[in-house]
């Protein structure tokens, strides 16, 4: 399992987000992004693994979830076409745990365990 996880929880359905694109970035001390790795949820709305565990590094990262492309997929209208959580890695060999709470007009995060 990668240091870095996710899962997205679609709160108007009650169930997981599956299928959902996300995109792992990092932040150099110029303020320019780069991408680390892309991945989809699962059938459990969970991405457990974007980098091996010895490649994280400190800094600034940030995730964005194509939530557009999801809620097209259900014929629904969304507020946000796009989802980014920026965050902060202080300890590289701890895990961060990323979740989403989702719904066409509103979302929220926490650090998950």
């Amino acid at each position: 399992m990668s240091h870095i996880t996710t899962h997205i929880l679609d709160l108007s359905l009650g169930r997981p987000a599956a299928h959902v694109s996300v995109l792992l970035e990092s932040q150099a001390s110029s303020g320019v992004w780069t991408e680390l790795a892309r991945a989809a949820t699962d059938h459990h709305g969970r991405v457990n693994s974007f980098l091996a565990a010895d490649s994280l590094q400190a800094g600034t990262h940030r995730l964005t979830f194509d939530t557009r492309a999801y809620f097209a997929a259900r014929n629904s209208a969304t507020l946000y076409p796009q989802v980014i959580i920026v965050f902060e890695v202080t300890d590289p060999r701890a895990h961060y745990h990323i979740p989403l709470l989702l719904s066409p007009y509103g979302y929220s995060t926490y650090r998950g365990s």
